[in-house]
């Protein structure tokens, strides 16, 4: 990467304009973010919200990641079995919401497991419904480039805006940016990835003007392409195509005649794994993208049945990140806590999904079948810091093990369980270090999420 000025803090005699001064200050409205900022302001804490697009849904909207995934349990055989809801708490909250305004589907069978594909826009609605009206404040457009800071202490951030800069004081931070943004600007340690080898990113989009019964009777009911798929777009590519990823993900979705097409594969014109925290990178990501997708739509429309009128209906407003920089924190998901579906007494998230990791032409896929394994509260606490807490795919996890941990019903865990422990810390004046996993879990507990 290019050398930039990574590091960015003011001290508390920084002299830019005010713009507010809250309780719990939470950065990026992914749905971590959201969860972590209805959490705090319905405890009666002060929040605001920071988001540097103009609607919340992070990844899951802007990225089109499209569906919750990590609700249900796996099973040997999803197409004939009924699905068990192992997630609840906040995340079954939104799900909720989301069903009454008609905003997903039903759970689809994906491999050894079950999803939700979700309607994007009515995700932003609901989303900023909650989080207004648990009465925090939004502030879009919106984009953190400094914190400000006494010794290890956060004491709040500096923002940029179309006005200018300003900074927002705060007695606690919420770090849901994904890309431990806050920790970033710090200076503190973080990793990424393997040896700094991270996760492809995406570019989903929508394909309409499809008979979705037609595709589907010869698809199948598993939404992974079948073989037969595989080896057409083989022979696409010995005729020229370009089609690097050949195990495939498509879903119907809420809207009549389309479908929902998870099956890019991005990587450098040169073949390398690209780092989206690397602007160039992230720019080369989005440009290879687009034509990626006019490639697997022309391949659907000329080999699919069901799709001989399609097009492509709408894409994601920019490339799908499943992984950037993780924290150092107190404690940590490795790669056998997953393996070994361990649960744990400070566990505060459970996650029944997969290990999904996704690089080269099939994605590494390790299923768990009738269970889960517990998130600690430790790995949501940076070893170096205080008044500060991440929320998101941010958290301290290994390289494998976050392929696993870091969607979207997990992610809403996440920002619950930062949100609780936010109103502890800003209410009994203590240290997020200081807070017990398990006294989270009780909390979290009260109000639905089933971990016991």
């Amino acid at each position: 990467m290019k050398k930039y000025k990574q590091v960015i803090v003011y001290d508390t005699n920084c002299d830019l304009p005010i713009y507010d001064e809250v309780d719990v200050l939470v950065a990026g409205g992914g749905p971590a973010g959201i969860a972590a900022a209805e959490t705090a302001a319905r405890h009666n804490n002060k929040t605001l919200l920071i988001e540097r697009l103009g609607f919340l849904g992070g990844a899951a909207v802007a990225g089109y990641s499209g569906t919750i995934c990590g609700m249900y349990y796996g099973c040997e055989n999803p197409t004939e079995e009924e699905p068990k809801q192992a997630v609840f708490g906040w995340t079954n909250k939104f799900y909720q919401a989301m069903k009454k305004r008609n905003g997903v589907t039903r759970p689809q069978p994906y491999g050894k497991t079950f999803l939700v594909p979700h309607d994007p826009q009515v995700f932003k609605e609901v989303s900023e419904d909650m989080v207004l009206d648990s009465g925090a404040k939004i502030l879009y457009h919106s984009t953190i480039v400094g914190v400000i800071k006494e010794n290890d202490e956060f004491k709040g951030v500096v923002i940029d805006t179309k006005s200018g800069l300003a900074q927002i004081r705060s007695k606690v931070i919420i770090d849901a940016t994904g890309d431990a943004d806050i920790i970033y600007r710090a200076g503190y340690d973080y990793t990424m990835g393997d040896n700094g080898v991270i996760q492809n990113p995406t570019m989903i989009f929508r394909l309409g003007g499809v008979d979705v019964k037609k595709f589907f009777d010869y698809w199948g009911e598993d939404r992974i392409s079948p073989d037969k798929v595989t080896q057409a777009m083989k022979k696409a590519n010995e005729k020229g195509a370009n089609l690097p990823r050949l195990k495939v993900w498509v879903y119907d979705t809420t809207r009549p005649n389309e479908l929902f097409m998870n099956v890019t594969l991005i990587t450098g014109k040169d073949g390398r794994a690209l780092n989206v925290c690397d602007p160039d990178d992230h720019t080369e990501a989005e440009e290879i993208a687009r034509k990626q997708v006019r490639e697997y739509a022309k391949f659907f429309k000329e080999n699919i049945p069901g799709c001989e009128l399609s097009f492509v209906n709408d894409l994601s407003c920019e490339v799908g990140v499943r992984q950037t920089r993780s924290i150092v924190g107190i404690d940590k998901i490795c790669n056998d806590d997953v393996a070994n579906a361990r649960k744990r007494s400070d566990g505060i998230v459970a996650c029944p999904w997969p290990i999904e990791l996704h690089n080269g032409e099939a994605p590494y896929l390790f299923w768990l079948i009738n269970d889960y394994y517990e998130i600690p509260f430790g790995a949501l606490v940076p070893k170096v810091g205080e008044n500060l807490i991440v929320a998101g795919r941010n958290l301290c996890a290994d390289h494998h093990a976050l392929a696993s941990c870091r969607v979207v019903a997990q992610c809403f865990g996440y920002g619950h369980a930062a949100g609780f422990a936010a109103n502890k810390v800003v209410k009994e004046n203590i240290k997020f270090r200081d807070i017990k996993g398990e006294d989270i879990r009780k909390l979290l507990n009260s109000e639905d999420t089933r971990l016991d």
